[in-house]
């Protein structure tokens, strides 16, 4: 169960990394770009000197009409100079950025005034005297709550807008081959000041109607009642992968969750000892006097951001803010983040958010400016807040009819009046161009590809078939030698209530033949009441995972190991039939029982012993029947989809597992009564800047005598590979327990040391630091039922520990998937064939 947990929220990296690949096969307010014009010819002038915010020497002289300039900080200022010509001042902001107009008046000579341009930063001898510093601490005094929090009921409409743009392309990549028959789609194109080329690509909107209550419970329900998506209805990885790319923030807390990275947000309390404030000017903000202060960080090698603060000079509240992230951003795929945030303050104590605008920029490879890249727009805008008004309680009750496809399905009259803004004439165009790439035979293998190499399936439409997954197909071990494995699932809508799915395996070298098959079928949306069933035989490595399920379809270890430390002959060959029933009485918690029957022997006698004793006599076969109860919770954890499989979206969500397990003796031939009882904890916590920790808790009891087969194994890892919440100096069953507690903790820095290494930061490579305990006892008689039991002991002398260190992030330009740990064992040295340090490798592919 943890490792499928592991990679379900793991798998909403692999589309965003397939997208950005298939789009690099086809900048922002730190750089600046347009046009310069004689005021009264409109002709275009050359050799005008280009001045950045306050510096006294030119960025740049131009040689001809265009112009682009780049800073390592933000541009909030351009100046245009030129003899005989009087000096031209722009202010810059982001929707400005990228379309200057500059027209430029002649002047006599004994007309202009001296130029003086400064460059000159306040100083301070400590940041009290800073007048910046003195705003902040009263905005952090009189910190504000989200103003939902104190009403007794509230309700508020959502319009959310994710549109994806591919930027930076040019005429020589729009005559590629790849676009014959396909010209069609640069008529929607737009052209800036550059020459280059955006072209949209992908258009989202959703209108959500937000419920939520106080007093007398605190409860709330968000229900999405409108949905329209370009031309990608039916792809629902297309549109996870935009959505996982956004997170709910606080700009009053001390960290920003992008990305599930952590970023110090300049509101917050400890913001002083990333960034620099600086008092520009007070200005007007809808009508409110506020104070504008620029912010900027210390170290453009850390992950925080640049731009403007305004604040109320009456109650200091935070009536807006800009958020840039600096040119040398260290995060996978992306080359820049900007967010601009709006909202209204009902009274000295709360704000209610108003308008949340979150633009990212994305390419494959390269993080240069003039590389082909996607552009990933978000707005928000929130509306019609009503407060303290009664509530039925149906509101608040799950109804069938939410999760049925048509109930999102609005025409077009639905959505003028949803909009808060009508669509621009390039967003109305989106829909048309993907209606026309629809009926294109050339586009739809295109997304057949992306499709295939996101989900791992290959979809046969006619028959409503999948095949794959397809990176399941070749795996090694030491029983089977090379293994191929075929399987195929149906597959007919993204909502399907029920799925049938097989494999079929071969082993090259033990020349049998192994299949797995299950069926499923999920009765109500609502609850997701569901009954299933399967059966195996197979060769499996037990004893790589404490808190594991009855599951059927999963993939096993055996089949993933093809590098191994050491020879691994402990593979048992497992025959089993499960079936199971699960609901959700409430929202992300579900109650699944498992009745399991199943016999497991060594499959590799010579070389692995699962031999033990029953009533004196000696047996080779473990037969079990047993029942499993079990409890998971996943508090915040967010699903897109309604049928029997749902795709998870990126959040900090916990997983708390709570497992009872009862043996039958006699049951369908059982050879033991025994109770176990399990519980697992998983959770990411961020650190504000100093990166973000995973979390890892497992505890458990065999309060019965059992033989090898069921025992519990200290998840050990003989592989070259990273494998999550093992051991990777155990060997496989080298700590068996009957009572164990386990404990991961991983910590990923996100660069914050090396950054400050020269030349080494230049690398952008992150470190990660680990610690791993394990503690257990094992009973005389877990030993004695055992036939070589005198082999097996548990970690009670002392804790078992691992530590070690990590480096991420390795690999060129944007893409940086490749990491290495180091792993030192930490006691028990006195054992023989073990390792006291290893290497570990292995691709991470996440921001």
């Amino acid at each position: 169960m943890k490792k499928q947990l592991m990679l379900i929220n793991n798998s909403k990296y692999y589309s965003l990394f397939i997208l950005l690949f298939f789009v690099g096969f086809f900048c922002a307010q730190n750089s600046a770009n347009g046009r310069i014009v004689d005021a009264k010819t409109n002709k275009e002038i050359t050799g005008v000197d280009v001045f950045i915010n306050e510096n006294n020497k030119p960025a740049l002289t131009t040689t001809s009409g265009n112009f682009i300039v780049q800073s390592d900080s933000i541009i909030y200022k351009l100046k245009f100079l030129r003899k005989n010509y009087a000096l031209e001042t722009v202010n810059v902001t982001a929707e400005s950025a990228s379309s200057i107009f500059v027209k430029l008046s002649q002047e006599k000579e004994s007309n202009i005034e001296e130029v003086v341009i400064h460059n000159e930063k306040p100083k301070y001898k400590n940041k009290k005297e800073n007048p910046a510093y003195a705003i902040m601490q009263k905005v952090w005094e009189r910190k504000r709550n989200n103003g939902l929090d104190k009403f007794d009921t509230y309700t508020y409409k959502e319009y959310e807008k994710i549109q994806f743009d591919a930027n930076n392309l040019d005429s020589a990549f729009m005559k590629k081959k790849i676009f014959n028959k396909l010209e069609f789609i640069f008529d929607y194109k737009d052209s800036t000041a550059t020459g280059k080329i955006g072209l949209p690509i992908f258009l989202n909107e959703a209108v959500y109607e937000n419920y939520g209550e106080n007093k007398p419970s605190k409860r709330s329900k968000r229900l999405l009642v409108a949905q329209k998506t370009s031309g990608f209805q039916d792809n629902q990885i297309i549109t996870l992968t935009a959505k996982n790319l956004y997170r709910d923030i606080n700009i009053y807390d001390n960290t920003l969750n992008y990305f599930d990275i952590g970023f110090p947000s300049p509101v917050g309390e400890t913001g002083f000892s990333t960034y620099e404030y600086n008092l520009l000017d007070t200005v007007s903000v809808r009508g409110e006097n506020a104070y504008k202060i620029r912010y900027q960080p210390k170290r453009t090698e850390v992950l925080a951001f640049q731009g403007y603060l305004y604040i109320d000079t009456d109650s200091y509240a935070v009536l807006g803010a800009t958020l840039k992230s600096t040119q040398k951003i260290n995060v996978n795929f992306i080359n820049s983040i900007s967010t601009e945030l709006e909202y209204d303050n009902p009274d000295e104590n709360t704000f209610l958010p108003r308008k949340f605008v979150t633009e990212i920029e994305m390419t494959p490879f390269s993080k240069k400016k003039t590389s082909k890249s996607i552009i990933a727009k978000r707005s928000v805008d929130y509306s019609e807040y009503q407060f303290n008004k009664p509530l039925e309680e149906k509101i608040f009750v799950r109804r069938e009819e939410e999760y049925d496809d048509k109930f999102v399905d609005k025409d077009d009259s639905y959505w003028v009046k949803a909009r808060p803004d009508s669509l621009s004439k390039s967003e109305q165009g989106i829909y048309e161009m993907l209606n026309k790439l629809q009926q294109t035979p050339k586009f739809n293998r295109i997304i057949k590809l992306y499709e295939t190499l996101g989900s791992g399936y290959y979809n046969v439409k006619k028959l409503g078939i999948d095949i794959g997954p397809i990176f399941s197909i070749y795996g090694k071990n030491e029983v089977e030698g090379d293994r191929i494995r075929l399987g195929a699932r149906t597959y007919f809508t993204r909502n399907d209530p029920w799925r049938v799915q097989f494999y079929t395996a071969y082993g090259f070298k033990d020349h049998q033949v192994k299949y797995g098959a299950e069926g499923r079928f999920m009765f109500n949306r609502v609850n997701r009441f569901t009954v299933g069933a399967g059966t195996r035989r197979d060769v499996l490595q037990l004893g790589v995972q404490l808190t594991n399920d009855d599951g059927i379809m999963a993939r096993t270890f055996a089949s993933s190991t093809i590098f191994a430390r050491g020879e691994n002959a402990s593979l048992s060959s497992v025959n089993q039939t499960n079936v199971f029933t699960s609901i959700e009485p409430w929202k992300n918690f579900q109650i699944r029982l498992d009745g399991t029957m199943q016999s497991i022997k060594s499959a590799n006698p010579e070389g692995f012993n699962l031999m033990y004793y029953k009533d004196g006599n000696l047996r080779k076969t473990t037969n079990d029947s047993h029942f499993t109860l079990s409890l998971i919770a996943r508090p915040g954890a967010k699903f897109s989809q309604t049928g029997i499989d749902r795709y998870e979206h990126g959040t900090l969500a916990p997983t708390i597992v709570l497992k009872y397990t009862r043996g039958i003796e006699g049951l369908f031939g059982s050879d033991f009564n025994y109770n176990k009882l399990q519980f697992l904890f998983y959770k990411p916590v961020l650190l504000g800047s100093w990166g973000k920790t995973l979390v890892n808790f497992e505890a458990g009891k065999n309060f019965d005598t059992v033989p090898l087969a069921l025992q519990n194994i200290i998840p050990g890892n003989q592989s070259y590979s990273l494998a999550a919440n093992t051991f990777a100096q155990l060997n496989y069953y080298e700590f068996v327990a009957d009572t164990y507690t386990t404990l991961h903790l991983e910590h990923h820095f996100n660069g914050k040391i090396l950054s400050y290494i020269p030349l080494i930061k230049k690398l952008k490579l992150r470190e990660v630091a680990f610690i791993r305990g394990a503690y257990g006892t094992l009973s005389d008689a877990s030993k004695a039922i055992n036939v070589e039991g005198f082999k097996y002991s548990a970690p009670s002398e002392h804790i078992y520990f691992e530590y070690g260190f990590g480096i991420e992030n390795i690999g060129f330009g944007n893409l940086r998937i490749f990491r290495v740990d180091f792993n030192w064992r930490g006691n028990y040295l006195d054992r023989p064939d073990i390792s006291k340090f290893g290497v570990k490798a292995g691709f991470q592919v996440g921001f």
